[in-house]
């Protein structure tokens, strides 16, 4: 499979109510990612892996890219953004001095500061507060469960992060569980820690 098609596979299967998330990082994992730079890469940048850059792209100095990326069209990235893994990240996005290990992040979403999204899967038009993390392993080493509101289903992961759906926005410094699944256009108030899944269209307060 190919870049492209484990996009439009992502965005069509985060538009569904379905536990096996998760499958798209174990996708992720085996990617091929096309050697091409079509637009800006500005001095001190480290990459060690394969890169592909879109039309319009930029990616900022002090940035790092630790493995395979895929990065579309009028993307910022950085200054100082650190990306590891294989990372799949739609257009127009925007990844400031944030960490992304082993992710598909969709189209027209930020992350902007301080924050850290492993093995995870983000929807388009989202925001990330600053200070946003995404846990991703388990104090007991045992596998992540998906918690598919209240039925725990086995990822067969040891490291699995979180889904967050199209329009959710979360304030600064807010925290979310691995696992859990965030439902569409929710707004998660800043220190927030998001202990389950929740459905589209909620407000979590602290």
């Amino acid at each position: 499979m190919n870049c492209l098609q484990l996009f439009s596979k992502a965005k069509k299967l985060m538009d569904e109510e379905k536990p096996e998330y998760w499958k798209l990082i174990d996708e992720l994992e085996s990617i091929e990612v096309e050697e091409k730079v079509l637009g800006t890469v500005e001095k001190n940048v480290h990459i060690d892996g394969k890169l592909f850059l879109g039309k319009g792209s930029v990616i900022k100095a002090g940035s790092r890219i630790e493995g395979n990326a895929h990065i579309g069209e009028n993307c910022t990235i950085g200054p100082n953004a650190y990306l590891r893994g294989n990372v799949l990240i739609a257009d127009n996005c925007k990844i400031a001095n944030s960490e992304i290990k082993n992710s598909i992040i969709l189209s027209k979403t930020n992350v902007p500061h301080f924050s850290y999204v492993g093995d995870s899967v983000i929807g388009e038009n989202v925001n990330l507060g600053a200070g946003t993390k995404i846990a991703n392993l388990r104090f007991d080493d045992c596998n992540v469960k998906v918690d598919f509101y209240g039925n725990k289903v086995d990822s067969k992961r040891r490291k699995l992060g979180a889904f967050i759906k199209s329009g959710t926005k979360t304030g600064v410094n807010a925290c979310i569980n691995c696992g859990v699944i965030i439902g569409k256009n929710c707004f998660i108030y800043p220190g927030v820690f998001v202990r389950k899944s929740i459905k589209d269209n909620v407000q979590l307060e602290r």
